[in-house]
């Protein structure tokens, strides 16, 4: 298996198109429009499923308002959050106690925040800014968490006698996150070596009917079969791993972030 650079790709789909050669994606107005069609056939890909490659460590992005002090954020080019721990230790201690945070349907958070006494000195009112009142408790660390925008993640406590808000430093967390894309001639697209073919012929697929307005049967065939055999094997450091269900069930433990075409 091998990785191709887009100009190896823009020129393999040329050349099935039996168009002019060329030895830059500008030389040419459809060289152009090829790497346009390669660029949306790759995004798609990264769409249609979670790719193992893409998963990797992030950082939440704390609060800077501390009205909303069990507020942090993800970033734009997140995917699907898979899981959420925080360190849970006490004020003083010196030992690490993560423990993962769990999803709660923006309903079932409210419900259960909604049942803490307002009254009590260890319980805070902060609005949130789709206007919401929100009850927290602000004497221990957050076991739940929700979003409703898709972006903001809300926090049910934090403990005020160790920190003013919730912290990036004391998160761990992982997501798939969506690749960068640079429009140049040596830019490898970020995919497995054997996903490549895939790339290519589906790339050749669109192109043929976009650009000649016509169906490339042989393209769109094997398009069909690269893409089932990847369905088939997603994983290449050990394709039998299994990581948890994060599904979208209210009162599990899960992200909100989900993919449904996946």
């Amino acid at each position: 298996m091998a990785k191709f650079s887009l100009l190896d790709i823009v020129q393999d789909v040329l050349n099935d198109l039996d168009s002019d050669e060329v030895n830059s994606i500008d030389d040419t107005v459809e060289a152009a429009q090829v790497a346009q069609i390669v660029k949306s056939t790759y995004f798609s890909m990264m769409s249609s499923r979670n790719w193992p490659h893409l998963r990797r460590s992030i950082q939440l992005i704390p609060t800077t308002n501390l009205a909303q002090p069990t507020h942090m954020y993800v970033k734009d080019d997140i995917k699907e959050l898979s899981f959420i721990n925080y360190d849970c230790r006490k004020s003083g201690d010196t030992r690490a106690k993560y423990v993962e945070m769990g999803w709660m349907e923006p309903d079932d958070f409210l419900r259960m925040t909604n049942s803490y006494n307002s009254d009590s000195d260890n319980v805070t009112t902060i609005l949130d800014s789709n206007q919401l009142d929100i009850n927290i408790m602000t004497d221990r660390s957050p076991t739940r968490y929700t979003s409703f925008d898709d972006r903001t993640l809300v926090f049910n406590a934090y403990d005020s006698g160790r920190e003013s808000n919730l912290e990036s430093t004391y998160v761990q967390a992982m997501a798939y996150v969506m690749p960068k894309w640079l429009t140049a001639d040596d830019f490898i697209p970020d995919l497995p070596d054997e996903a490549f073919m895939a790339l290519i012929e589906e790339s050749k697929s669109r192109a043929s009917l976009k650009l000649r307005q016509v169906t490339d049967q042989k393209s769109e065939q094997e398009s069909r079969r690269q893409q089932k055999w990847l369905a088939r094997k997603s994983r290449r450091v050990n394709n039998a791993m299994v990581y948890p269900d994060y599904g979208r069930k209210a009162g599990r433990r899960n992200s909100p972030y989900i993919d449904k075409n996946n």
